[in-house]
């Protein structure tokens, strides 16, 4: 249900005008203290001023200009003399300066940083600062001794050389003892199919991929992969309308022939040869 419109005397009116230039919280303030009107809110206040444009004025302005609403002149001065205090120390000490204050340090926080109250510190070591931690050797505390891998320990994910797994594509991977060559481990997940074929074949050439022939991709053998231009593998797919994995073993030859054939046509006909 909606509340009642609120409705001024025409004493009450002129009275606010003539006070109009004042900020809006004294203005209510004021008001409900002359005029007993409790059911008046700043927001009512507020709304009248502005149906009436009634400004508060350069006068309301300038009585606020360069003052702080939250601080006194004294705190204002203080927070400028201990502008080097830390944050976590800031506001005990503004206490400890005004027993009464009720500032949080939240609010202290927020007025040096509005008013560019800096610290001075820029968050950096600088030239000369020697860390907390030179000369002591690491894991000598006992709490990080505890937790720490002994030499004859392996992590729980470590794996062997020669460990496989299948990849979610199902592709069999191996571990082989040969450096990552993006994380830099000792270890590195290879393709299997794609080891022993370099083993048997050497390096795979350039623009060239390696193609299961029969469609097992579990069946590593050097023999079950062969060597195809990239840009073949299109027409070895479902979308070429012959699908080469799902097709009967004996039409596998000719599909795959007949993908060399338009392949090397198509480079024939664009001077790729």
């Amino acid at each position: 249900m909606r509340r009642p419109p609120i409705r001024y005397s025409d004493e009450e009116l002129a009275w606010i005008k003539a006070c109009s230039d004042m900020p809006r919280s004294e203005l209510h303030a004021l008001f409900v203290a002359v005029w007993q009107s409790p059911d008046v809110q700043v927001q009512h206040i507020i709304a009248l001023c502005k149906r009436k444009g009634w400004s508060a004025g350069p006068a309301g302005r300038r009585r606020n200009l360069g003052k702080s609403l939250l601080f006194t002149a004294d705190q204002v001065a203080w927070l400028h003399q201990n502008a080097a205090l830390p944050r976590s120390d800031v506001e005990a000490a503004f206490r400890d300066a005004f027993p009464g204050a009720t500032t949080t340090a939240a609010q202290i926080i927020s007025w040096r940083k509005n008013h560019k109250v800096r610290t001075g510190r820029t968050g950096r070591f600088e030239k000369g600062n020697e860390p907390w931690t030179k000369g002591k050797k690491i894991g000598s505390h006992p709490g990080s001794r505890a937790t720490q891998f002994a030499s004859e320990r392996k992590p729980h994910n470590a794996r062997p050389i020669g460990y496989e797994k299948l990849n979610s594509y199902g592709y069999v991977l191996i571990c082989v003892d040969r450096p990552n060559p993006f994380t830099g481990a000792r270890t590195h997940m290879a393709f299997k199919h794609k080891e022993l074929w370099i083993a048997a074949n050497g390096p795979i050439p350039a623009g060239h991929v390696l193609k299961c022939l029969d469609a097992d991709k579990t069946n590593c053998d050097p023999s079950n992969w062969i060597a195809v231009p990239q840009g073949m593998l299109p027409r070895l797919n479902g979308k070429s309308g012959r699908n080469y994995d799902t097709a009967p073993a004996e039409l596998k030859p000719v599909i795959m022939a007949t993908a060399r054939l338009e392949h090397k046509a198509q480079d024939l006909r664009k001077g790729r040869v």
